[in-house]
C-alpha cells in the first residue's frame, strides 16, 4: 500500500448505492464491519443466526444515524437448508450484491460438535457454509459491477493442514487443529475462487483478511484469551480494519490477503500480509473445491461445463 498514512475508515470510499451482506454481523468484527459500511452509505444485510441479537445490533447501528441502512436476515451457516433459504430470500429481494463478507465463525470448540448436515462444526460453519453461500449468490455478484467477496481467515491458518482422510475430525478431534484447518480452507477457497473467476472471464474480486488478536466473543471457548486480551487484544473497530480494507480499499488486489501491521500481525492498521506455503497449494485448493461441491451439493464456476459469457454489467 503506497500511501504513507495508515489506512482507516476515513479512507473508505463512499458506499452509497451498494448492497453488502455481512455474515455474523451481530457482534465483534462483523458488527463493526456492518456499521462502517452503513456509515459510508451502503445498504447492509446483517446475516445472523440469532435474529434477536441481530435486531439489537441493527438498532445500535441505527442509533448512530448512518447514511446507509441496515436490516437483519436469518442465516445459520451450520445448516445448508438455512443457507439455501437465505440465498433465495436475498435474491428475491435484491437485484444486486456488491459485497459479500464471509465473516461469521466458530473457534476452538472444546468438544467435537456437528452441524445439522453432519459436518464437524468448525469446518462446516467456517468453510462449507460460506462456500455454499458464495456459490448460491455468485450469479448476483457476477452481474454486479465492481463486486467483491471477502473471506475472513486467521493467523491460525499457518499450522493448519487439510486432513483429507479425516476432514470432519471423526477419528481424532482437537479444538485448534480443527479450527486451523477451517481457516486454512478459507484461504485455499479464496485463491481457487479467484482463479476460477479469472478463468471464466468474470470481474468479481476475491480477497481475504484476518483481524490479528482482537478481543471478541469468538474467543469464548479459549481460556488463555482472558489472560492475554488486556496485553495483546485490540478493540473490534481496529480488528475490523483489514476486512474493511479488503472489502473497499482502492489498493486491494485480487486474491490479496490483509492483516494488522504490528508485531506478529497481532494488532495495528491493515497491510498486505503473507500466508503459509500450504495456503498457496493449488492442487489442494482444487481438491478442496471438488470436496466442497460434493459435500454441500452447491456447484458453481465448474471447469468441466461450458462457461457463461462474461457480463458487461
Amino acid at each position: 500500500m503506497s500511501n504513507q498514512k495508515k489506512w482507516d475508515v476515513t479512507q473508505m470510499p463512499d458506499q452509497t448505492g451498494r448492497v453488502a451482506i455481512v455474515t455474523g454481523a451481530n457482534s465483534g468484527i462483523g458488527f463493526e464491519t456492518a456499521k462502517a459500511l452503513a456509515q459510508k452509505g451502503a445498504t447492509v444485510v446483517m446475516a445472523c443466526r440469532n435474529q434477536a441479537k441481530g435486531e439489537a445490533a441493527a438498532e445500535a447501528i441505527r442509533k448512530e444515524e448512518p447514511r446507509g441502512s441496515v436490516q437483519v436476515m436469518a442465516l445459520d451457516l451450520s445448516s445448508l437448508d438455512s443457507v439455501r433459504d437465505f440465498a433465495g430470500k436475498y435474491s428475491n429481494k435484491f437485484e444486486r450484491l456488491d459485497l459479500l463478507v464471509n465473516n461469521a465463525g466458530v473457534m476452538a470448540l472444546p468438544k467435537r460438535l456437528e452441524t445439522v448436515d453432519g459436518f464437524e462444526m468448525q469446518f462446516g460453519t467456517n468453510h462449507l457454509g460460506h462456500f455454499a453461500l458464495t456459490g448460491l449468490l455468485f450469479d448476483l455478484l457476477a452481474k454486479t459491477s465492481g463486486s467483491r467477496i471477502v473471506n475472513v481467515s486467521s493467523g491460525a491458518h499457518r499450522p493448519g493442514r487439510m486432513a483429507w482422510d479425516d476432514l470432519q475430525s471423526q477419528r481424532s478431534y482437537s479444538p485448534f487443529v480443527a479450527y486451523s484447518q477451517s481457516k486454512l480452507a478459507n484461504l485455499l477457497f479464496t485463491n481457487e475462487l479467484q482463479r476460477r473467476v479469472d478463468k471464466a472471464g468474470q470481474k468479481v474480486m476475491v480477497t481475504a483478511a484476518h483481524p490479528g488478536w482482537t478481543a471478541t466473543n469468538l474467543q469464548a471457548h479459549w481460556g488463555i484469551a482472558e489472560l492475554f486480551n488486556p496485553l495483546f487484544g485490540q478493540k473490534p473497530p481496529m480488528g475490523a480494519l483489514p476486512t474493511l480494507f479488503a472489502a473497499t480499499g482502492l489498493e486491494a488486489i485480487p486474491a490479496g490477503y490483509y492483516g494488522p501491521d504490528g508485531f506478529m500481525e497481532m494488532r495495528g492498521y491493515p497491510k498486505p500480509v503473507g500466508t503459509s506455503s500450504t495456503a498457496q497449494d493449488q492442487a489442494a485448493a482444487a481438491r478442496l473445491w471438488d470436496v466442497s461441491e460434493a459435500l454441500t451439493g452447491v456447484a458453481f464456476l465448474s471447469e468441466t461445463a461450458p462457461q457463461a459469457e462474461p457480463t458487461s454489467a
